[in-house]
């Protein structure tokens, strides 16, 4: 194992099970350095997110077939914790990064393939681009108050004008990758399927959740960040929130959400279900969010697409009218869906929650 704490102009080394400690330039000399020092030694080199200075040595070790791991932070900093290591050095991070790989060998991500990283450029260029045009709007706004709009509405226009030929731009380009891959294009034609997924939702799935194949519909919300965090202890039930997550593509999914609640026949039925229950405006958009990344998931996983498939226990859920073809149909549970209770001596059987499963038969 050869943990890497990598900065702007050094690479600190960290190598298990000898403890060996090296220290070289954060460039294509330490970058070769590295890279040998791997293939003799027959190991894993594993080093944190950091900003983007990580990428150029991940490419250079993958050119040279060297199998390497990017980590999250967040993780190494609670190992860190964990084992009641307060001091922060670049030797000292470099060992937590290799033991922590040591410890937990399946964390942290594998270098995704050029394209899929040319396309998760494209989308982050273009969430800039959205931003900064954002601001310059509510900026033209400013002077219109003050009565001295006229005397910058051609430099306005200009700057308006080119961000708007810009965002197009990057848009074409990003159709461009999309189209030109086979895997994307087939995966971006299932998720546009889904009745309220546009094409910047498309994109921002394909770039920022690449790993349908390999997580679990909750694995993939608490990714996105949208998975509510418990917080009990004994009898203390406090309040769910979520956290973390990939936040660009979590604002996109709330975007999507609220036209989903709208116009896609089943989210719409389920958002109105938790209005009628009286939860609030932002925990309804935020559960159909997650309905959103699970869905997506669950397609991209099996390879289906969404597609009309009328059947009478999804009527009952409200669901008619989609059900992605080749998977199994819904059985009814009764003993999951159903609860007896006792008021005033009196048994009542009430539906509980949508408990229908999904069986082979």
């Amino acid at each position: 194992m050869v943990g890497t704490d990598v900065s702007r102009d050094w690479l600190d080394i960290h190598c298990l099970p000898d403890g060996t400690r090296l220290r070289w330039p954060n460039n294509d000399d330490g970058h070769a350095r590295i890279a040998s020092l791997a293939a003799a030694r027959h190991a894993l080199v594993c080093f944190e997110a950091t900003g983007g200075q990580e990428w150029r040595l991940w490419s250079n070790l993958d050119t040279a077939g060297i199998a390497t791991r990017q980590l999250p932070p967040a993780q190494i900093k609670a190992f860190a914790a964990s084992r009641g290591t307060r001091a922060r050095t670049d030797r000292i991070d470099a060992e937590l990064i290799a033991r922590f790989m040591a410890f937990r060998p399946d964390a942290g991500r594998r270098l995704p393939h050029e394209k899929l990283r040319l396309l998760r450029a494209l989308t982050s260029k273009r969430g800039q681009l959205i931003e900064t045009r954002e601001r310059l709007v509510m900026q033209i706004k400013a002077p219109a108050k003050l009565g001295v709009d006229d005397q910058f509405a051609d430099m306005d226009a200009n700057l308006k004008g080119l961000l708007d030929r810009q965002i197009a731009e990057i848009e074409a380009q990003i159709k461009q990758t999309i189209i030109s891959d086979d895997e994307m294009f087939q995966t971006a034609g299932i998720l546009r399927s889904v009745s309220a997924t546009g094409p910047v939702t498309v994109a921002m799935l394909i770039a920022e959740m690449p790993e349908p194949e390999q997580i679990t519909g909750e694995q993939a919300a608490a990714l996105t960040g949208l998975a509510p965090i418990a917080h009990e202890s004994g009898a203390l039930r406090g309040k769910r929130a979520i956290a973390g997550g990939r936040r660009s593509l979590r604002h996109v999914m709330f975007q999507a959400a609220l036209v989903a609640s709208h116009h896609n026949p089943i989210l719409k039925t389920f958002a109105q279900r938790l209005q009628t229950a009286g939860k609030p405006h932002k925990v309804i958009v935020t559960a159909v969010a997650r309905k959103l990344v699970t869905i997506a998931n669950a397609l991209c996983k099996s390879r289906q697409k969404w597609a009309s498939q009328p059947d009478r226990e999804i009527q009952l859920l409200g669901l008619s009218g989609f059900w992605p073809i080749g998977l199994p149909p819904l059985k009814w549970s009764s003993a999951m869906f159903r609860k007896t209770e006792e008021t005033d001596g009196k048994q009542a059987t009430k539906a509980g929650r949508d408990c229908y499963e999904v069986t082979a038969g």
